[in-house]
Formats: structure tokens, sequence, C-alpha cells
């Protein structure tokens, strides 16, 4: 993991400098509760198949759409940061991609229901080029009646 207090002087002023996107909605509401929630995750980690193709960073080519039956040795990653270890991934997806975990909480009844999709979008890019992108995905998220999210930011 990067930390702050082992960057070179440079590296450490421009992160603590970057600016936080600001949006002009609030889209925090109010929903059920946690054990009737239907719940898909979102991942930061560049995730796909094996048989789609990489990430290529072209507009538009934010995110992937996976199977919650996705097999671990079909999943592939093609995070590109140098500051990502990706040996975690390797010894154990749900490092990125929690669906063990949450197969687990909706078996125990914590959760309502795990989604049949999940999502995750390549996190090198700037979250601003992606605005349009998650607003496209939030209603397909709506249309799938999911109602809760992981969020993994890699």
């Amino acid at each position: 993991m990067a930390r702050l207090d082992r960057m070179s002087p440079p590296e450490r002023k421009y992160i603590e400098e970057l600016k936080c996107p600001t949006f002009d909605t609030n889209p925090w509401v109010d929903g059920p509760p946690l054990e009737k929630r239907r719940v898909a995750i979102i991942s930061t980690a560049g995730l796909h198949r094996r048989e789609d193709r990489p990430f290529t960073f072209d507009p538009g080519d934010y995110y992937r759409i996976l199977p919650g039956d996705i097999k671990a040795e079909d999943l592939v990653m093609s995070h590109v940061s140098t500051n990502f270890d990706h040996s975690g991934f390797q010894q154990d997806r749900n490092v990125v991609f929690p669906i063990d975990r949450l197969n687990e909480l909706a078996k125990e009844g914590t959760i309502g229901s795990v989604a049949d999709f999940h999502y995750s979008f390549m996190g090198a890019v700037d979250p601003m080029q992606m605005e349009q992108e998650a607003r496209n995905l939030a209603s397909i998220l709506k249309i799938d009646k999911v109602d809760g999210l992981v969020l993994v930011p890699v």
C-alpha cells in the first residue's frame, strides 16, 4: 500500500495537493434493513473475465461486468498502477472482489441476497472522466433492484 510517510517529498506534495472531486447531487438515501438488501460489488481493481479484452483507457472503457458465479481462475486483474501489489489478489480474489464473503453473508441472512452481476472499474482513471459511466451504471443497478453496494477501492 502506498503511504504518504514513505513517499518522496515531491510525490507526497502532489498527493496532498490533489483536489477531491465534488458533484452537484447528494445521492445518499435510506433503504431497507441490511437483511433485506440486494448487494452488488463495485471494485476499482481493473478486473475482467479472462475472455474479455483488457482495459484500453479509451473514453467510455471504464468498467467491466462480472457475473457473480465467475470462477477465481477466470478472473483477471489488469490494473496498471505500479503502486498496486497484485500478489494478494493472486492468492485470494476476495482481496479485491469479496464475492465469497458476500455469499457467506447472504447464506447467514445478514444480507438479503447477492446480485447476479458485479462491476469493476479501472481505478487508474480520473473519477471525473467516469461520471457519466457511473450514472449509467447506477441506472443498471436500479433495474437489477440492487439497493446495497460493497465498494472496494484499489
